[in-house]
């Protein structure tokens, strides 16, 4: 029962959630740039008949998804950081899905309509925005995996650490180096010479 007390649950190498961020924050980087040689620079929140796989592009919604993309490169090093990426996915796309469904005419009220459509949005790209939401979500929620160290595991470490930060220790004296007559120094000392013995 001891040993289920002192059990620590740790995570445990590369999380999925790291891996799934890192995979989407590549496909980002990829769209972003493959829309960018499709618009160019010029026009940068006006409309535009671009498409990239049927989603209708800018240069301005081409640099949310580049930095995106690369923010998540940045953040799939840890698996806190990953589940980050995550919500902040989740929360990009969740606002354009909305957003869309304003301007598409799905939502009859835009409370927004003065602001325009600087990101080119229509119809089949609502349904885009709807998934990558869903993906954000799954990256922040998916499970992690867990190692479990049992006080003897720790012992372990414990000992190995100990073993390789031994001090030195010096030698014993050689055999050779003592004298013949088997005496050690403290009886050497001892003796008088025969001339001085009473």
């Amino acid at each position: 029962m001891a040993r289920a007390q002192r059990a620590r649950i740790r995570t445990a190498g590369l999380q999925p959630a790291q891996v799934l961020a890192g995979l989407s924050s590549l496909a980002f980087l990829v769209f972003g740039i493959v829309g960018f040689t499709r618009t160019g620079f010029a026009d940068f929140a006006g409309r535009s008949d671009a498409t990239v796989l049927g989603f209708s592009v800018n240069p301005l919604y081409n640099l949310g998804f580049v930095l995106l993309g690369a923010i998540g490169l940045l953040l799939t090093f840890g698996s806190g950081r990953s589940r980050v990426f995550g919500f902040l996915t989740f929360v990009a796309f969740g606002v354009l899905f909305v957003w869309g469904l304003m301007i598409t005419g799905t939502v009859s009220t835009n409370p927004v309509s003065q602001a325009g459509n600087p990101f080119n949005l229509n119809g089949p790209d609502n349904w885009l925005h709807l998934g990558l939401a869903a993906l954000g979500l799954v990256i922040a929620f998916l499970p992690a995996r867990h190692k479990v160290l049992l006080p003897e595991d720790e012992e372990e470490t414990v000992v190995a650490d100990r073993a390789d930060s031994a001090t030195a220790v010096e030698p014993l004296p050689d055999d050779s180096r003592r004298p013949k007559h088997g005496k050690g120094p403290t009886v050497a000392r001892e003796e008088r010479p025969p001339g001085l013995a009473h």
